[in-house]
């Protein structure tokens, strides 16, 4: 039985080694930079939105953490909740697109492995969601003032959370037979999940049970130790937020390598 992807090309040295993996990741950044006014411009116009209704309505009654207004508490949030939606989006679109429109055969045919492949789309995700939060955080500091107090921790959760969002898109993307399941995928899970993630208020602000309800949800854990670059503090430990962010991203790169390896409703 053919593989579901052209042999891996023998290894050479140098760069040229990378370049299938390149090419195919110049490609996909190029396929949203070249729409940024939907790509990047649409979440930054949204999340100006958010801070606007939620900062008025809620900045003077609202205190979560001490010296920290809530509509400055609220951007990491955002920030985070736009890099998660923007790097789904991005792999699950890219796939189902080329699967509907019948140019997938390009890719099955090309000598790039799966994991060629996978390394390629989830970068160019993690590209996509860099780029909006960052879009978001120059925005914010004209009007806000921002700390940040971890850098690091700011750009490891962002790369974890970005990954594991482009690897699961992937894995919608290969799931999916048409638009509609794609938008159902996100309309019903992405989005409530990053909704109710902590983005707009402190779970220790909730009632017990949906306090513990949170906790489940590893999508609060990447917005929490996100938020803990910023003001070095969280809700729950860091290091337990960078313990289920390893693991969803590593579960959702694992899931998604495997379906591209076994090349799972490509060949219709």
């Amino acid at each position: 039985m053919p593989e579901p992807f052209g042999k891996l090309q023998p290894a050479v040295t140098g760069c040229a080694h990378f370049a299938p993996t390149w090419t195919l990741f110049y490609k996909e950044s190029l396929r949203f930079i070249k729409v940024w006014l939907q790509t990047i411009a649409a979440p930054l116009i949204t999340t100006v939105l958010y801070l606007v209704v939620f900062g008025h309505a809620l900045g003077g009654r609202v205190s979560v953490y001490p010296g920290v207004s809530y509509t400055a508490f609220i951007v990491p949030g955002l920030m985070m909740m736009s890099v998660l939606q923007n790097a789904f989006a991005n792999s699950s679109s890219s796939l189902i697109q080329s699967k509907v429109t019948g140019n997938i055969v390009f890719l099955l045919l090309s000598p790039l492995s799966p994991t060629e492949i996978f390394v390629a789309m989830v970068a160019a995700s993690v590209l996509r969601g860099a780029l909006v939060g960052l879009a978001i955080l120059a925005l914010a500091l004209i009007f806000l003032h921002i700390p940040l107090l971890h850098p690091l921790w700011v750009i490891l959760f962002t790369l974890l959370g970005a990954s594991g969002m482009g690897a699961l898109g992937l894995v919608a993307g290969l799931w999916a037979e048409k638009f509609d399941q794609i938008a159902g995928f996100q309309n019903f899970v992405i989005m409530p999940l990053t909704f109710l993630a902590g983005v707009f208020y402190s779970v220790q602000s909730l009632p017990g049970a949906w306090r513990q309800l949170s906790l489940f949800n590893p999508f609060f854990y990447i917005i929490d130790g996100f938020r803990y670059g910023f003001f070095a503090d969280s809700d729950v430990s860091v290091w337990a937020c960078l313990g289920v962010s390893i693991a969803f991203a590593g579960g959702a790169g694992l899931l998604a390598w495997h379906l591209l390896a076994r090349g799972y409703k490509l060949r219709q």
